[in-house]
């Protein structure tokens, strides 16, 4: 028996119009009535649901016209009848002269700081994809229906839904419509490659879900983000192969210019390159930006982490439509707070190419960038390129710019970190400009990170020489005093331990610094004026009338007394293990190492904090680790606390002495080597010569090893590097290897020493 043919019926009734409570807004009430009609025209099965929909009115104004705008509201909105124009001009007047409710300034408030935060701007309706047609809720049906028909039809209809999906207050009834979801979704995966304009379209209507994380769970159902990311990494390649067409088409055309037919070939690959990239940059965008949605849940950044997310965006960033690079260096700039991600970013060229758009005109694209280059200069390989692509001058330009200054002195301060990095500001203004902001500013407003960069600068002798050019010296002598500053003391302090001209200045600071070390003073503005006049070693400078006259051998005796109760403590605290946990996470910063080292060095001072660290701990493994490390006052302090540690430890004074020997051994090997490659011609020992190699005095064995003792004639002495004796030339040679050894002595277990 033949089913009787049904249809489905909808009506919509205008129930009530209100203003909004807190915004400028209208409400729209209203009723949808929808009926199942049965073959005879008679409705078999009803239901009723109520809606509203808010009209905002972002342009209404004191001086808007009411009556136009009121016009243009109910030409616009169908569920407001001609007949309710009366009222909703009313309602605007309203609203034109409402006072701002305390809810209402919060929210204003609010807006305007959002406004401030650099993010991806919205998404408007891109070139060619608007419609005439006014979309209407009630006939999404018959959208559907379209998405059956041929791609001109599919792009009609998914275009009338975008219309719907745009407006948030249609979303929850689309979140309902699974057959149209599920439409766009297969449509999506089977027809992307045909139509660019059909992809982007689909693409922006699960982008308006995905811009509430409420309807992530929908996106994910139909798989959209590994959609996007196939279609992104596609897009990508073909961009490529229409590079290669475009580049043999000018390489033909250099070849023959006189071709006229090259020539109009020529550009007409162009204008075909041109229209498909802005085509492509379209559906890239939208792309990005849902996938940029997605990300905010850590598991679904992981799964796009695997599939390469950081190397497609990358890439992007040779691209020149501004907007997509906000999106592009916004989606970046997430991503590199986690480990894996900056790892990812360092192994591709990402700040080669942030490099290029430092500085550029577009304020939100500027300031993204700056921001991504801060996240990735807490890395120490990342700083170096920076520097080395020439962001330091291109940076130290910016220091004028307000909007972006915060960011860039922060930045500036993780490069001032690294030594060899330092000598370079000096060939930038950098120095006079940081120094014309702190005067500028009193103690109270004083900014961290400016004094911060300052103080790393210092340690620098041609940095501080252009910090004491003219009355440099004087004025952070006197703004130091007047305001005792702790910082500002560091910085003169760092300043202050550098040979040459500089250090003759401080002559006439003399009696002000010592003046200022007594009891009733700060500690740390003490020890910072006691550490300058210790590094004064002027030979003018008459320390036992500054004694006298200042009365400071009292305050020095009373602090120079050893504190054995306190190493006791330390020593049952635990912190020496948690200092070798510093260690180890803080090996690549040479300051961290070196304080840490010193701490070592004032510990094994005491019977109880030596005990533990000699019996207890690798300590010692680790110090004899960095005993040849590249930082010359690593290598000192490490040397004298060792030879502290030989004294008291038999056991480790044998290892620490090996050590040195292999060391030593292994650098006269070398030496040998290269001498031996220099030679044109083999060497040819004679009888004289052979008798350096086998003489009687016992000094070298029989079969050639020679002995550590020799080696005791040159020990460093006083912690100094350098060796003593006719040989020190040979032995003096600088560690080469780039980073500090893992391994508990710099070698492997089981490699032998060498011998000549």
């Amino acid at each position: 028996m033949q089913e009787d043919a049904r249809c489905l019926k909808r009506k919509v009734t205008f129930g009530s119009l209100d203003v909004h409570p807190t915004e400028k807004a209208l409400v729209v009430h209203y009723e949808v009535e929808a009926a199942v009609l049965g073959g005879g025209g008679g409705p078999v099965l009803g239901e009723r649901k109520e809606g509203q929909k808010i009209i905002r009115l972002k342009s209404l104004s004191p001086t808007t016209d009411v009556a136009a705008l009121a016009k243009k509201v109910v030409e616009e909105c169908k569920f407001l009848p001609t007949s309710h124009l009366p009222q909703v001009e009313q309602l605007l007047y309203y609203l034109q002269n409402r006072k701002s409710s305390p809810v209402e300034g919060k929210a204003q408030t609010l807006e305007r700081k959002e406004k401030r935060l650099v993010k991806p701007k919205d998404l408007t309706p891109f070139e060619g994809l608007e419609l005439n047609e006014q979309a209407i809720i009630t006939k999404v049906d018959e959208y559907v229906e379209l998405l059956y028909e041929g791609i001109p039809e599919k792009i009609r209809g998914s275009a009338l839904i975008l219309q719907l999906a745009r407006n948030p207050d249609n979303l929850e009834e689309l979140l309902h419509d699974e057959a149209a979801l599920g439409a766009l979704a297969r449509i999506l995966r089977e027809d992307w490659k045909q139509s660019v304009e059909l992809a982007t379209i689909i693409i922006y209507i699960f982008f308006c879900f995905s811009s509430f994380s409420q309807f992530h769970a929908v996106v994910s159902h139909y798989k959209i983000g590994a959609l996007c990311m196939s279609v992104v990494e596609h897009e990508l390649k073909r961009h490529d192969v229409w590079c290669e067409e475009l580049r043999k088409k000018n390489k033909a055309c250099e070849s023959a210019p006189e071709n006229g037919s090259l020539r109009r070939d020529q550009d007409k690959v162009l204008r075909k390159y041109q229209g498909l990239l802005a085509k492509q940059e379209q559906l890239l965008r939208v792309s990005l930006y849902l996938l940029l949605n997605l990300a905010e849940d850590t598991r679904t950044e992981l799964k796009m982490r695997n599939k390469n997310i950081v190397g497609l965006l990358v890439k992007l960033l040779d691209r020149n439509d501004e907007e997509l690079l906000v999106l592009v260096v916004s989606f970046l700039k997430k991503l590199s707070i986690f480990l894996e991600n900056k790892n990812d970013m360092a192994e591709v060229d990402t700040v080669e190419k942030l490099g290029r758009l430092v500085p550029c005109e577009h304020e939100d694209l500027m300031n993204l960038t700056l921001r991504l280059l801060f996240n990735l200069s807490f890395d120490s390989g990342l700083k170096a390129k920076m520097v080395e692509v020439g962001l330091l001058p291109k940076l130290t330009a910016l220091l004028g710019d307000e909007n972006n200054r915060q960011v860039v002195i922060r930045i500036l301060y993780h490069l001032s970190m690294e030594d060899r990095f330092r000598g370079m500001f000096a060939y930038t203004d950098c120095v006079p400009q940081l120094m014309q902001r702190l005067y500028e500013h009193g103690k109270e407003d004083m900014e961290p990170d400016l004094i911060s960069i300052l103080i790393n600068l210092a340690a620098n002798k041609k940095n501080a020489q252009v910090m004491c050019e003219g009355n440099g010296l004087k004025m952070l002598m006197k703004r130091a005093l007047k305001t005792k500053t702790c910082l500002l003391m560091k910085m003169i302090r760092n300043i202050s331990q550098h040979d040459g001209p500089t250090k003759a200045l401080f002559i006439d600071y003399v009696g002000d610094l010592a003046s200022e070390i007594r009891a009733e003073e700060e500690e740390e503005w003490v020890l910072e004026c006691l550490g300058t006049l210790a590094n004064l070693t002027i030979p003018d400078l008459d320390w036992e009338l500054v004694l006298k006259e200042y009365n400071l051998v009292p305050y020095l005796k009373n602090r120079l007394k050893p504190d054995d109760a306190c190493a006791v403590m330390l020593a049952k605290s635990g912190i020496i293990p948690a200092l070798i946990e510093l260690l180890n996470a803080q090996q690549e910063d040479d300051e961290f190492v070196c304080q840490i080292v010193y701490v070592f060095y004032q510990m094994v001072f005491h019977q109880a904090t030596r005990d533990v660290i000699i019996k207890e701990t690798q300590a010692p493994a680790y110090l004899i680790d960095l005993m040849h490390d590249k930082n010359a006052e690593i290598k000192k302090v490490c040397d004298n606390t060792l030879d502290i540690i030989a004294e008291y430890d038999e056991e480790w004074g044998k290892k620490i002495q090996s050590e040195k020997f292999r060391f030593h051994n292994n650098q006269w090997l070398e030496m040998v080597e290269s001498r031996q490659a220099d030679e044109p011609e083999p060497y040819l020992y004679d009888n004289e010569r052979t008798n350096l190699f086998y003489s009687a005095d016992g000094i070298i064995s029989a079969d050639g090893s020679v002995s550590p003792d020799l080696f005791s004639h040159f020990q460093p002495q006083n912690g100094d590097s350098h060796l003593t004796g006719d040989m020190s030339d040979v032995f003096d040679q600088t560690s080469s290897s780039p980073g500090r050894p893992a391994t508990a002595y710099g070698f492997r277990p089981d490699e032998q020493p060498h011998y000549l």
